[in-house]
């Protein structure tokens, strides 16, 4: 988990979780985007996703398949 950091604007903090996306119009089913997030913005960063229909699940941060990205 060295050197990943938190995806939210302005936060370097290390990030603990990792939320798992993909845009239909954009993406194949199966591609997996990665917005990762520390402890204090995991809950907005995954509203965020929900909202739009996005968000497809969220992982601990060393836990992200391989292959997303």
């Amino acid at each position: 988990m060295d050197g990943m950091v938190c995806s939210a604007k302005g936060c370097r903090r290390p990030a603990t979780w990792a939320h798992l996306w993909n845009n239909p119009k954009l993406h194949d089913a199966d591609r997996r985007k990665v917005w990762l997030a520390c402890e204090d913005h995991r809950v907005s960063l995954g509203e965020f996703l929900s909202v739009r229909g996005f968000l497809v699940e969220t992982v601990a941060a060393d836990a992200i398949p391989a292959g997303a990205g």
